[in-house]
This record gives C-alpha cells, structure tokens and sequence, in this order.
C-alpha cells in the first residue's frame, strides 16, 4: 500500500468517474484503475462497486477512504512542517475565495501575490461558504478567504477586513430617488438577489428583514452579481454589491450606487484555515497582503457601521 494508491482511491471517490479521477491525478486512465486494483487485491476486499455508473464506494470501502484521507492528511501535515521549519514560502498550495469576493479582491492583490510568492505554486478557486468549509475538511483546499466564521469544529479563523454592502438601484425605482438605502423601504419582489447559499444573500436578507419568499413575475437562478447589475444598468430593479465593486464602475455606474441609511451594514472578511494548518509564515503573508491591499478604513468597523450577520 501507498501514498500514491490512497491518492487514487480518495480521487476516484471524488469525481465517481476512472476518466475524470485519472485527469486530477495526472495521469492515464489505466494507471489509476490498475493502481486501485492492486490495492483491492492486496487488502482482499472490493473497495468500489464498478456495475454502477458512476462508481460507488462499498461499504467497506468507504471506510477505507476515510482511513485514507487521514492518512494523506498527516503525509501532507509531515511537508507541510518541514516547509514551515525552513522558512519557504514554496510548494503547491490552494486557496478557495467566495464568488462574491474573489472579482474585486484578487485583481487588487494578485500583483503582491505574484512579487511575494516566486517559489509558490499558488491555484485560486471560487467556492460557496460551504463548500469551502467542506474542501478545507477533506483537505483538497488549503485555506479559504470567507465572508462569516461558522462554528465548524478544527476549523480557525483570521479576520482581515470589513466591508460595507451598498444599493445598485435603477432609475427606474422610487428608492432612486433617495440618497440612502432604508430596509424599510426596500421592495423584496423588486429585489435581484443571490440563491441560498450565498452569505452575501443570506447575510442581506436578515439584516433588511426580507421576505425569502417573495414573489417576482421573474426568477433568476444561478445568476451573479454582474448579471443582476447589467439588469440593474437596464432599468430593471434593484441588487446589492460589495464596497470592493465601486472601484470597477464608471461614472454612469456609481450614480447607481447608493448606501445603507445608518448604521451601514458590513461584512467581516475571514481567512479560514484547519486548527493543525502549520504554515504560519503563509497564512501571515497571505493575511498581511491582503490588508495591505485593501483602503484602510476597511481593517476596523467604524461607528456608523453594524456586522450582518
């Protein structure tokens, strides 16, 4: 039994396909599938029912694979401490991001990033909350920048900055006219907002005390923040977006944009990483590019502001 063998059996677990599990490994179709096996041969017991499509994992085997993914889990913690011991920032290395932050974030510190992290083979991915938290559990992330700090056992967190939601509102809405947002006034089947799921979405809907169930002539699942602010710029509606957003719009854009009457509600920006995560070095790095990166005023809450939560 080895490393290599867990590696397959873990990712053939994930994608339920030999095909697309050989892809994420790197390598042929026939390497992984012989390699799997050769590990059923050598434990005596069929790790995969192969009559289904897509593969399943029997119920021995997916005891195994839990087994397995401990075990890679300290192979990893193993280079992982000897990286930290020499002081590198070098190795490969996974960062999950919000879709909700990741547009206006990375392109204004990914130039940091590049200068500060030569030897670092770094891949950035969009993830929901959950399914960061799940990818940083089964370990096929290594940490992931969030918008909350869920109670999720070994599971920390480093609080980088906060940052304000405002209006994107139509001409076309009487809420237009005024220079602030007040919950009170906000039109929920007027309303373009995320699917649940998205904290941007859930953390809006209960701070403005917004009805989930609202009914719209008009649905939009699936959609994105630039999506409903292209309905927004058409006339159509109203829609939430980041503070972070303003600085990509134009001056026909911003005359759009309208903040929360006080107290202005924000979001608290997290680092999330696992309670044995050992790079300390990187997760400072990481941290201290990132605030530096973003406008001062962002790093504390001020007065006029309150967390939605």
């Amino acid at each position: 039994m080895t490393l290599q063998q867990l590696e397959y059996l873990v990712a053939l677990d994930k994608h339920r396909q030999f095909a697309k599990a050989a892809a994420a490994c790197n390598v042929t179709q026939p390497t992984l599938s012989t390699m799997i096996q050769r590990l059923e041969e050598e434990l005596g017991v069929q790790l995969f029912d192969r009559q289904r499509q897509p593969v399943e994992p029997t119920a021995i085997g997916e005891k195994v694979i839990e087994q397995a993914r401990r075990t890679l889990g300290a192979s990893a913690l193993i280079e992982e401490l000897i990286a930290e011991s020499r002081d590198t920032l070098s190795g490969d290395f996974t960062l999950a991001v919000l879709p909700t932050i990741a547009p206006y974030l990375i392109p204004l510190v990914l130039p940091k990033w590049k200068a500060r992290f030569k030897d670092l083979k770094l891949e950035i991915v969009e993830l929901k909350t959950s399914q960061c938290l799940a990818a940083l559990q089964e370990r096929s992330i290594d940490m992931a920048i969030i918008a909350s700090a869920p109670e999720v056992e070994g599971m920390q967190y480093r609080l980088l900055f906060y940052e304000e939601f405002l209006g994107y509102v139509s001409r076309n809405e009487k809420i237009y006219c005024s220079s602030v947002v007040r919950s009170s006034e906000v039109d929920a089947s007027r309303l373009w907002l995320l699917d649940e799921g998205h904290c941007f979405r859930d953390q809006l809907v209960r701070y403005c005390q917004l009805s989930a169930s609202a009914k719209r002539a008009i649905r939009y699942s699936e959609g994105n923040l630039l999506s409903f602010m292209h309905l927004v710029e058409g006339g159509q509606g109203m829609t939430f977006i980041p503070k972070l957003a303003e600085r990509y719009l134009g001056t026909d854009q911003r005359s759009l944009v309208r903040p929360f009457a006080i107290p202005r509600p924000v979001r608290a920006i997290h680092l999330a990483f696992r309670s044995d995560f050992v790079r300390t070095s990187l997760l400072d790095a990481f941290a201290s590019t990132i605030c530096s990166s973003v406008p001062q005023d962002m790093l504390q809450m001020a007065p006029n502001q309150a967390l939605a939560k």
